[in-house]
């Protein structure tokens, strides 16, 4: 009898395992992210980790960045959020303040990960409220992208003030063939914008952008364009990738981005391209810290399952496969000691500009700003539509809302 009942058991386990295996009673996560590399390892981590965790199936979906986080709080309003996604810091007070995010700090102390983390990763990314929402993915710092061989050939260092940022730029500049400096005025280009008017004395605080002080740093950066003219015409609505098309095609001597282009930069210009830290207009310089993470969202039926796989996006070699595709640098620890992605010159203008990195502020009113705000208004101030104390108002506007 007991051997029977023996075989009946395995037989029972054995077709639960073959059910799992077909995908029949598969618990499913669906994971958002964005990935402009059409070299994608997605497919592969998907298959790693499913072959490890076969009662679990990804939905992996790459959302266009354009519109990224327009779907994402869409489908959080429409109760059709993902299990888990890629998420910005800029992004997290709105998605707290929604109740959209899970916390995962027991998560992430009970993981055997935690270890391998690179250290202040985490205190970046806590939440407004003290809570930990974010698991780090990826990050990098952004710093100033230069023609080595044009500024030699012009008799030309790279510049470490704004002053010399201008000289160089207005000697660069050969209309309408190249420009000196490529700027982003389309959405995600403020943190280009933050070089130099942060830097220059505007402060994201009550009343910090709005000052004599402030609006003349904008104004020297909308100058560039309309005095100055030492930005491309099409600066107003550029892009990411417009600003690398023309800074890889020689359209553009000098432009600001992270490590996460340079190896698509390489490929254009071999060692006609090397980087140095942002110029300092002011007392100090100022550069984004650009983060990635990953978040389970509250609406999910899934959360241990997407707190699985999120977790082994952020584990050693996952997570150097994972950047191979972004371009960006390994939050682990075992994954930093051995990195081959990035050229030294690149690393180095990284690390250098790790002192002066900063983040936006933790409020609800940054995703507004970045989406919205910013790229309207350095648009319209860009064209003349607006005055530059006119585009600091309405920014100030925004912050004194909240």
């Amino acid at each position: 009898m007991k051997r029977l009942v023996k075989k009946f058991l395995t037989a029972c386990s054995l077709a639960a395992g073959l059910a799992v295996a077909g995908g029949a009673q598969a618990e499913t996560v669906r994971f958002w992210y964005h990935f402009d590399n059409p070299d994608n390892p997605m497919s592969k981590l998907v298959e790693k980790f499913q072959a490890k965790n076969p009662g679990i199936k990804i939905e992996a979906e790459n959302i266009p960045w354009n519109s990224y986080y327009d779907n994402l709080y869409t489908s959080i309003v429409g109760g059709n959020a993902p299990d888990a996604a890629m998420v910005k810091l800029f992004a997290q007070p709105r998605l707290v303040e929604m109740g959209a995010l899970e916390p995962v700090g027991k998560q992430i102390d009970a993981w055997p990960g935690k270890a391998d983390l690179l250290d202040n990763l985490l205190e970046l990314n806590k939440g407004p409220n003290g809570q930990q929402y974010y698991l780090p993915i990826q990050y990098v710092v952004l710093y100033l992208y230069y023609r080595p061989d044009l500024f030699k050939a012009a008799g030309l260092e790279p510049p470490k003030t704004c002053d010399d940022f201008l000289t160089a730029a207005k000697a660069l500049t050969k209309a309408p063939d190249i420009y000196g400096f490529g700027f982003r005025g389309g959405k995600g280009g403020w943190d280009q914008w933050g070089t130099f008017v942060l830097s220059g004395g505007a402060k994201f605080e009550k009343g910090g952008l709005t000052t004599s002080q402030a609006i003349k740093a904008n104004q020297w950066l909308i100058d560039l364009y309309r005095v100055q003219k030492v930005f491309p015409p099409s600066a107003p609505n550029d892009g990411f990738q417009e600003i690398l098309g023309a800074f890889k095609s020689g359209k553009t001597a000098m432009t600001i981005h992270h490590i996460g282009s340079s190896a698509d930069i390489v490929k254009a210009l071999g060692d006609k391209v090397s980087a140095a830290p942002v110029p300092r207009c002011g007392d100090r310089a100022w550069t984004s810290y650009g983060d990635e993470s990953l978040a389970i969202f509250s609406s999910s039926k899934a959360k241990d399952a997407a707190w699985k796989w999120i977790s082994f996006l952020a584990e050693g070699e996952n997570n150097v496969l994972f950047n191979q595709a972004t371009g960006q640098l390994t939050v682990t620890k075992s994954g930093s000691k051995d990195w081959k992605l990035h050229e030294q010159r690149f690393v180095d203008a990284t690390v250098a500009s790790l002192p002066f990195a900063a983040v936006l502020p933790q409020t609800s009113a940054t995703a507004d700003f970045v989406n919205t705000v910013w790229p309207t208004s350095m648009q319209r101030a860009l064209t003349g539509q607006i005055t530059s104390e006119q585009m600091m108002k309405e920014i100030e506007a925004l912050l004194a809302s909240q």
